[in-house]
């Protein structure tokens, strides 16, 4: 007789839990993208920030959208409103990591591919806490001093990038359905050269916001977030 060997499906069950955490996600993600942009032209405005428009790439758009939307900038101090729009993003890393971890559940990784997932989960939760230090620790109108030194000590935490790549490989290798998650995952160590030549450092975030979005788009219509 011969034996066929078949893939060994999930049985994890998505729960209403799962997809609402699936949805905002996915929601998050396109906020992020917008959002992103906005924190970008804010920070073109600080003191620091303004050498990002000596690129050519973030030049071309962000000189024409800075004056198109200088209402949103200019309510308050450069810095001020640099650091508010910064805010943004502690819930869209709380969205992406929390549907990591949903994600995980449903994956029940072994061998190596498990101990690439607990660095990565560490990696988000202390990116998430970085993020935290460095915008929600901050609400007066001086904010730059201690928005350096916030980042100087949280840097580890931000490198959570590599982390991402990783896992995005392992899972590329693995074969893992659907592709796009992780090809998306691998191209954060690359993103982290390109995305800064266009736009600013923290939308670096963007392709992983993106990959667990499109997890999460998948458990909101009560799929598992992999293909059997």
């Amino acid at each position: 007789m011969t034996m066929i060997n078949t893939p060994v499906t999930a049985v994890t069950q998505v729960t209403d839990r799962d997809r609402l955490i699936g949805r905002i996600a996915w929601v998050s993600a396109w906020v992020a993208l917008v959002v992103g942009q906005l924190h970008a032209l804010a920070r073109h405005r600080t003191e620091d920030g303004k050498a990002d428009l000596d690129l050519a790439l973030t030049r071309f758009w962000a000189e024409p959208a800075g004056d198109l939307l200088s209402p949103l900038f200019s309510w308050g101090t450069p810095d001020f409103v640099y650091v508010t729009y910064g805010k943004v993003w502690l819930p869209i890393f709380v969205a992406f990591t929390v549907c990591a971890f949903v994600v995980h559940r449903h994956r029940r990784p072994t061998g190596a591919e498990r101990w690439c997932w607990r660095v990565t989960l560490f990696a988000y939760v202390g990116a998430c806490v970085s993020v935290a230090a460095e915008y929600w620790l901050q609400w007066g109108s001086e904010t730059s001093d201690l928005l350096e030194d916030l980042f100087l000590v949280t840097l580890p935490f931000v490198l959570t990038v590599l982390a991402s790549t990783v896992l995005g490989i392992v899972l590329l290798v693995k074969r893992a359905q659907p592709r796009l998650p992780a090809i998306l995952l691998t191209l954060v160590l690359p993103g982290l050269v390109l995305i800064p030549m266009v736009t600013s450092l923290g939308n670096v975030t963007l392709p992983i916001a993106f990959a667990f979005g499109l997890f999460g788009r998948r458990l909101g219509r009560q799929e598992e977030p992999f293909v059997s």
